[in-house]
């Protein structure tokens, strides 16, 4: 593959709060309201899917996080992370695509078990929890030729995402989840 046509990584300037985007760059309203809600995005598909919900995991292992995902989370340098990679799937399609990076030094104590949390949404997990602080949520118009996501689920256009940070017992886990074309046509 010619440098040219090599996928590229987000960075740190693409994900911003929806509400810093210019309106004529903002995705229609519909998934605007997706993208800005606070809530569990699990429980919402799960209703939406009428149960029919189930979490496809495409990878799961230990990395290094980019750099825009160290800056996200406040790494002063590269560590070791969960890297856990999952489509979200309602009535058996594809509808979410789901990247989260767990520190290795958010790992320890009560949320050691989430080193294997298999085919079980983290979103449910993380929802559940009393005092879970979230950051603000910042979106990101993705496209093929981003290094970020497999490029076969992106189809022909550009995709929306968004991502924060969850804090358990102050430690940081960023989740970012990016709407896939056949959630969007559901939607319209």
């Amino acid at each position: 593959m010619s440098k040219a046509a090599m996928p590229r990584p987000l960075s740190t300037r693409s994900w911003k709060p929806l509400r810093q985007l210019a309106r004529q760059q903002r995705p229609q309203a519909v998934l605007q309201d997706w993208l800005a809600d606070n809530g569990s995005l699990t429980a919402r598909l799960v209703s939406l899917s009428q149960r029919q919900f189930a979490v496809k995991v495409l990878r799961q292992a230990l990395g290094i996080p980019s750099l825009n995902e160290r800056q996200a989370l406040g790494m002063s340098r590269p560590q070791q992370a969960l890297i856990r990679e999952v489509i979200l799937c309602g009535k058996g399609t594809p509808w979410v695509f789901a990247r989260s990076i767990l520190p290795l030094s958010s790992l320890t104590g009560s949320l050691r078990h989430l080193r294997q949390q298999g085919s079980r949404p983290l979103g449910a997990f993380l929802f559940s929890q009393p005092h879970l602080v979230r950051s603000a949520i910042a979106v990101a118009r993705i496209s093929r030729d981003h290094a970020y996501m497999p490029a076969e689920l992106c189809g022909k256009g550009h995709l929306w995402g968004r991502r924060s940070v969850f804090y358990l017992h102050a430690k940081p886990l960023l989740v970012s989840e990016v709407f896939l074309p056949d959630f969007i046509a559901l939607i319209q």
